[in-house]
């Protein structure tokens, strides 16, 4: 039926768009150290690009510091200059063992900055949602032109749009709640 696949279509496009979203927002810095911060650093080795989790196993050992301890000790100065060039803002410390990363806490300033950017990220997200629900429902008013599916049907589909369009609104602004929570904790 061609409205099951019009309403299949709409919720994988918002799907995907609050999965960038998570995404986007497990890389923005809180005042802990997690791996998702560096895993997709790219090193050059072997001859070739790798993501820095693909390297060097990473933990950490203390809530500000990651530790980075390379598969192969002939990569640790690579994983040191990629982490130089990264955005990260943190200069690495090479034991020559393995790779520390301290980050320093994060000043209230740039706490409100870091939930204003979780904020309009999810301000982004919304808009490509809403952005999805007017291509599904210009999909749908096509079937009815078309005949597919009567007058009353369509009008019931776009109420069903609009639950759908809500339940993603939510989930959205879930997230960015509580990744603004998290970044506001001291």
């Amino acid at each position: 039926m061609p409205v099951d696949a019009a309403m299949k279509n709409l919720r994988d496009s918002m799907q995907k768009s609050l999965e960038h979203l998570q995404k986007d927002s497990r890389l923005t810095r809180t005042g802990r150290a997690t791996p998702a911060l560096v895993e997709g650093v790219k090193v050059n080795a072997y001859g070739a690009e790798m993501p820095l989790k693909q390297c060097a196993n990473i933990s950490v050992p203390e809530a500000r510091q990651l530790v980075l301890k390379p598969f192969d000790l002939g990569l640790l100065k690579e994983i040191e200059k990629a982490l130089l060039a990264s955005d990260l803002g943190v200069t690495p410390q090479n034991d020559g063992k393995l790779i520390r990363l301290t980050f320093p806490p994060l000043t209230e300033e740039r706490r409100k900055k870091l939930a204003q950017d979780v904020k309009a990220k999810g301000e982004d997200a919304k808009v490509v949602i809403r952005n999805a629900r007017r291509d599904g429902i210009k999909s749908l008013e096509a079937m009815e032109k078309k005949k597919e599916i009567s007058e009353d049907d369509l009008k019931k589909q776009k109420d069903v749009v609009q639950d759908i369009l809500k339940e993603f609104e939510k989930k959205i602004d879930e997230e960015v709640d509580k990744k603004s929570k998290e970044i506001m904790e001291i």
